[in-house]
């Protein structure tokens, strides 16, 4: 094998050239500027040969230096605590005072300073309370590190420390030491500690703007033997959260040798407001508290209750069970291949919060498989879930008995204190009535105002897509919608009976409606806009048809008969304008090629009653036919069909008088219909209805 070597060595020829041309040179020239430096530098040559002032030079110097070292030596460091803690009193606006001895060793690889009775007063605002009393800290340096400008401690002990948190509902805090400057939402750093100490550790936080209080035991220490398990970290602490208990318990390894580059390991366990948190990760920097990794599941009774928590605002829900990988990098929290159930339904994906000046939320999420009554519970409706998480059903969606419309209060103050956005797709959907197979929504919410966009559900046949806007700047907050619905089935509405659909035919309508109101129930019953539905063509049940003109003769027979012969539809038009929360029919048809039948009345959102009046012509000729109109009457959830009696029984009078003056058989005459109406023009009135 042929050895690559310089010369004898056989080393190739281009690194022969790089010495000659390059390196030879280039020592060359050093050594010129070496002797330069000897021959003519003052500097070097009074360093060689020390003259006179020189040496007097080198005297003063080192006498100072001794005199430095030994005033250092014999100074008593007590003699700063006043102007140490005016200074710090002065910077940060409130007392601080160093009230024990300070000593201060300097003439060591690991410099330290022990600091006895520490006061660190509050704010204004809260100068009754102290936010910490600490009765002695002892803190060493090293110094090699710190000529590389980096801080390593080797030691940080803390004896009994008193630690007082308060935060106020306008948002003031005690342990802020500079509150005019913006917050960026980034974790604590502190510098490396190898060996932390803490001994009789309490903290207290009052946070009035959450309504959570928490007295928390701290301590840090080493293990006294290989078989002592108390060694680490350790925060305990109870409380209370908007009246309900609050646990918190954060455990870590010791604190000895740790290293820059290796993760301290970490669990925290918070239970409160009907819910639990878990965490179990690392610090990836110790001891940078704005990054970190762990694993976090959380269960609960309603996501909206981590508002209390977290500060984020969440929908109402049904009980969850969520787990997947938490991050902290500085402001930006992300919670990412989450996945697990709310209510009977799976979600999975990902929520990333950025935590700086104003906090910011994006969500992507999904489900496999949903259940609709999981999702009326973001509605405000009230929902349950069977123990083994399978079925959630719909108890109460109104405000009262028979109500539909949800009455739960919007939580507006909520709004305004972040902004994001929201995706979320059901790929599938439980069986249900409504016959829905799949979900999308999507929302932003920016500045108080929250756009849904869209919103949107595909049934079997048909589909439902709209948008929505809600106002939430005001303390009422005003919302507007726009939802179309198209070729949705009849025989959705209308179950069948006997295998036999009564109504079939496709429905489209349209629902703009604006107003204030902070629940969708109280803003239903403020509203104004328009409602319409239409129904281009279709089928009906001859019989129900004929009924539709109280065609007593041909509808009755039909209907006792079980004749199930179909009459067609021509046209089904409601068009409803809606102000104060009352609709009011403008146009009210339904064209049979029997009957053609109109309407008049109104619905009101707010007590959700109906009072309908329908009268029906018939198109051909009838014997028996009951001059009265058909009234729907009563709760939307379950309204009533009558006739008007007293137009019936003002006919049986018009019967006996034509008896008693003419004959028998003229009396029927009061009964008979003439079949005169003529075909609505369904063209026209679907048009003005769109």
């Amino acid at each position: 094998m042929k050895r690559l070597l310089p010369n004898s060595l056989n080393l190739p020829s281009n690194w022969q050239d790089l010495r000659e041309r390059a390196l030879v040179p280039a020592g060359a020239r050093v050594r010129g500027w070496r002797d330069w430096v000897v021959e003519n530098d003052p500097v070097y040559g009074s360093f060689r040969r020390p003259g006179r002032t020189e040496k007097i030079a080198a005297s003063v110097t080192l006498l100072l230096i001794l005199a430095v070292v030994i005033f250092l030596m014999l100074f008593n460091w007590n003699w700063l605590r006043g102007p140490i803690g005016r200074w710090a009193s002065a910077k940060y606006d409130r007392e601080i005072a160093l009230q024990g001895d300070l000593d201060v060793n300097l003439f060591s690889w690991t410099p330290s300073v022990v600091v006895r009775d520490l006061k660190f007063g509050g704010p204004d605002w809260a100068r009754e309370e102290d936010t910490a009393n600490v009765e002695r800290i002892e803190a060493s340096v090293r110094l090699r590190k710190l000529f590389a400008g980096q801080i390593e401690m080797p030691l940080l002990s803390i004896t009994r420390p008193n630690v007082v948190l308060i935060s106020t509902e306008d948002g003031r805090q005690s342990w802020e030491l500079e509150p005019d400057k913006p917050d960026t939402g980034e974790g604590m750093k502190f510098p490396l500690i190898n060996q932390l100490i803490i001994q009789d550790g309490r903290v207290s936080l009052d946070a009035q703007d959450r309504d959570i209080t928490l007295e928390a035991a701290v301590t840090a220490r080493e293990a006294a033997s290989a078989n002592d398990g108390e060694s680490g970290f350790l925060l305990t602490g109870e409380g209370s959260i908007n009246g309900s208990p609050l646990t918190l318990r954060i455990e870590g390894g010791p604190f000895i040798n740790i290293r820059r580059d290796r993760p301290y390991a970490f669990e925290a366990t918070l239970a409160g407001a009907r819910s639990r948190l878990v965490a179990e990760g690392a610090i990836t920097r110790p001891f940078d508290l704005g990054r970190f990794t762990s694993t976090l599941s959380l269960q609960g009774q309603d996501l909206n209750d981590l508002y209390l928590l977290t500060g984020v605002t969440l929908p109402n829900t049904p009980p969850y069970r969520l787990s997947g990988a938490l991050t902290r990098d500085d402001a930006v929290w992300t919670f990412n291949d989450f996945s697990g159930r709310v209510g009977s339904s799976d979600l999975s994906g990902d929520v990333k919060v950025d935590a700086g000046e104003r906090l910011n939320v994006e969500a992507q999420l999904t489900s496999r498989l949903l259940d609709i009554d999981d999702l009326m519970a973001i509605l405000g409706a009230d929902t349950r879930t069977n123990e083994a998480g399978t079925n959630t059903t719909t108890v109460a969606s109104g405000s009262g008995p028979g109500m539909l419309l949800p009455d739960a209060t919007l939580q507006v103050d909520r709004l305004r204190t972040m902004d994001g956005t929201l995706t979320y797709r059901a790929a599938a959907v439980k069986a249900n009535d409504l016959d829905i197979r799949q979900v999308n929504l999507g929302a932003v919410l920016e500045g108080g105002i929250l756009d849904l966009d869209p919103v949107s559900f595909v049934f079997n046949r048909g589909e439902l897509n709209g948008t929505a806007k809600i106002n939430a700047t005001r303390d009422m907050p005003y919302s507007a919608i726009d939802f179309r619905l198209a070729g949705y089935p009849l025989e959705s509405i209308i179950p069948a009976q006997g295998g036999v659909a009564p109504i079939t035919g496709r429905a489209l309508g349209r629902a703009r409606l604006e107003g204030p109101g902070n629940s969708i129930h109280r803003f239903a019953a403020a509203s104004k806009g328009s409602i319409s539905l239409v129904v281009p063509q279709g089928e009906m049940r001859a019989a129900f048809a004929e009924l539709l003109g109280i065609n007593a003769s041909a509808g009755l027979l039909k209907l006792l008969s079980g004749d199930q012969s179909r009459s067609s539809i021509r046209c089904g038009v409601a068009d409803f304008e809606v102000t104060g929360g009352v609709a009011r029919a403008k146009t009210f048809v339904i064209d049979t090629d029997v009957v053609l039948a109109q309407g008049t009345g109104s619905i009101n959102l707010g007590t959700e009653t109906l009072d309908l009046k329908i009268d029906g012509e018939s198109k051909r000729p009838r014997l028996l036919r009951l001059w009265t109109p058909i009234h729907v009457r009563g709760q939307l959830s379950s309204p009533s069909v009558g006739v008007e009696t007293g137009s019936v029984v003002a006919q049986a009078g018009l019967t006996g008088l034509l008896a008693s003056v003419v004959a028998p058989v003229a009396a029927l005459f009061a009964f008979v219909e003439p079949g005169l109406a003529e075909d609505a023009n369904c063209g026209s009135l679907i048009a003005n209805a769109r």
